[in-house]
């Protein structure tokens, strides 16, 4: 898998594909990327801009952010119940 442009190329590229007369095939040819690349960033841009329906980066990088953070505040949970559980049980016992 090639590695990731930088996020300036990819707003360059975009921008190019923009100007009259300007066709996706040759940019894209022209920066050694494929079409259907340049074509996603295209699409990507377009809901960023808000010009498309659909999740904007930013909404991206917050929902992965809280994802991860369920998942941590999950197993915090899940370790407390098994600990008070433990220390319960260590309670109840005769010595």
């Amino acid at each position: 898998m090639p590695a990731a442009k930088p996020l300036e190329f990819r707003r360059r590229a975009v921008a190019l594909t923009r100007e009259p007369g300007a066709s996706v095939a040759s940019i894209a040819k022209d920066l050694g990327i494929s079409e259907s690349c340049l074509r996603r960033w295209m699409a990507r841009d377009d809901v960023d801009s808000g010009g498309r329906e659909g999740v904007s980066s930013a909404e991206r990088e917050e929902l992965v952010r809280l994802r991860r953070e369920n998942r941590r505040q999950a197993m915090e949970i899940e370790i407390l119940k098994r600990a008070s559980a433990y220390f319960a049980q260590e309670n109840v016992l005769p010595k």
